[in-house]
This record gives structure tokens, sequence and C-alpha cells, in this order.
């Protein structure tokens, strides 16, 4: 496996995805080229896959391969780069949702609390905005709603005014410095999990990975084409819930429509009813696998 990253289900995934060797397919995140690499394991010299990575470290894991084609961009624009490359639908996509252990691994890329870096956390590194300019500029009850709506951090309003009192005496430029600045208020016990939830809203904001996701799904219904699977593997209630909705319903609210006669009107049709999660062996090798959990449906 890639040091960049190691894939989480990736047979489970790929299996779903139920590979017709001439067909095409999208694997929607490169990261360390896992997914990539076994979906074109499964496909002969006809089939055709395009990956997406917006984070050019990334884009060094794709493998040499006639049948692919690398977009260096958000997975958001599925549609454009479809229709760009000439395709009318694709056959399945997967997508992993997760942040690779690269971005998490590299301190100055910002991601994690375990080191004193700068406040970044941009997937695309082009990107003037990083979490910096949100811990410094942004009002105290914008800072609130995405603590307590991204981070799911209960007392998120008591931390969003220790973080603007903190910037009072002067600008708020590294991890440290917002570790220091929020101490009075992480617990003792269960430390690193209080923090990665506040870690986790400042990048889901930074990189608009919701509204990314939102985009990237009800896309999807254009893109894929009938009897084709769609595979995600989220890691946080957030997103899964979201991609749940949207399988059961089509739409990100959950809500299912009726026809004029009353008929429930579905896009999809659910292979597992209940996420897939990775089995204990796996987890104990790559411990960022622990809240993986893997969805599939068919597009009717």
């Amino acid at each position: 496996m890639s040091s960049y990253h190691t894939p989480v289900l990736l047979y489970e995934s790929v299996s779903a995805l139920a590979v017709k060797a001439g067909g095409v397919y999208i694997d929607a995140t490169l990261g360390g080229g896992g997914h990539t690499r076994e979906i074109l394991s499964r496909m002969d010299s006809k089939g055709r896959l395009m990956v997406f990575d917006q984070d050019e470290s990334a884009l060094k894991n794709a493998p040499e391969d006639k049948r692919l084609i690398l977009v260096h961009n958000n997975f958001r624009f599925i549609k454009n780069y479809m229709r760009f490359h000439g395709f009318k639908q694709a056959d399945g996509i997967l997508a992993d949702l997760g942040v690779s252990s690269h971005q998490f691994d590299t301190s100055q890329r910002g991601f994690s609390f375990r080191f004193d870096s700068a406040l970044d956390m941009r997937m695309n590194r082009n990107s003037s905005f990083d979490a910096a300019c949100v811990i410094n500029e942004y009002p105290q009850q914008k800072l609130e709603w995405l603590l307590i709506n991204w981070g799911e951090v209960e007392n998120g309003k008591r931390v969003a005014s220790l973080i603007c009192s903190a910037r009072e005496k002067g600008r708020i430029n590294t991890t440290g410095e917002l570790n220091a600045a929020i101490s009075s208020v992480i617990p003792r016990q269960g430390e690193h999990k209080y923090l990665a939830r506040i870690y986790q809203a400042l990048r889901i904001e930074v990189n608009s990975e919701m509204k990314a996701l939102e985009e990237f799904l009800c896309s999807s219904l254009d893109v894929l084409g009938s009897g084709g699977r769609f595979v995600v593997i989220t890691y946080h209630s957030i997103e899964d819930r979201l991609v749940k909705n949207f399988f059961r319903s089509g739409n990100i609210y959950g809500k299912i429509e009726k026809d004029f006669y009353g008929v429930e009107k579905v896009p999809f049709k659910l292979i597992n009813r209940k996420p897939l999660t990775p089995e204990e062996n796996e987890i104990s090798g790559n411990t960022r696998a622990r809240s993986a959990k893997l969805r599939v449906a068919e597009k009717i």
C-alpha cells in the first residue's frame, strides 16, 4: 500500500462498484491511488477511469495508464468534466471522503493538532483562504455556528468566545496558539476526540466540504447511468447523514417525493440498508479506518 495513504475498505468498495471491464467509471478522490489501481485491475483496454483530486500532492500517486483521465479539481465538477471529455454517463462512481494520511501527517499542512504548525488545512494549495482566516476573521457568532454544526462541539459558544478573546491580544497563526487559546475548555479525558471535532469544523469550512459534497451528489444523478453503482465511504456523522438522505430520496433532505398518483419517486435502489464498516483486523492495521462507513446504491 502507498505510504501516502492506506485505502479504507478497498476490496469491499471496489467489489460493490461491480466493475464492467469496458465501462466508464469515476474515482472521485485519488488520494494514495489505492482504489484507482484496484478499479483499473478489473477493467480491460476499452475501460475508462476518470479520477479527481484537488490536492496537487496527490496527483503524483496516479498510475501511468492510458485508460486513466486525471482531473486536478474538486469532485463537485464531475458533470462538467464528463461532458468535456465526451462521456454521456458513467457506469459507476466511487468516493472515499476521508482526509489522506499524508495530509494529516504532514505537519506544515496544519490538518492535525498533533503538530505546532501554521493554521492551513487547505486541500487546494492554490486557494488563499485557510484556517487562519477563519479563526482570525470570522465574527464570533459565525465561529460558534460552524463549531456546533460542522464539528458538533457542544460548548461551541464558549470555544468561539475564547478564540475571539485571544485574538484581541494578537493574531492566532498556529495550531499551538489555537490550542492554547481554548485550553481551559479542553477536557482532560477525551482531549484528542474533542480537538478532532474542532479541527474537523475548521477543515470543513476552509474547503467548503459540505457544499462540495452536496453539489457532487446532485450532479451524480445526471452523470450515473441506469444500473450504475454509487459507492461512498464516509467518516463522520454529518457527511454520512447527507449521503444516507441522498441515497434514500435523491435529495440531501431525505424527503421522498411522490408523483401525481402518489407513487414514490426514488432514483436509487439501496444495495446495503445498513452501512458496511471495517473489520477489526483492518482497524488494527489502520486506526483511521475505525469511523468509516460504506454505503452503496444503484441508480434505477
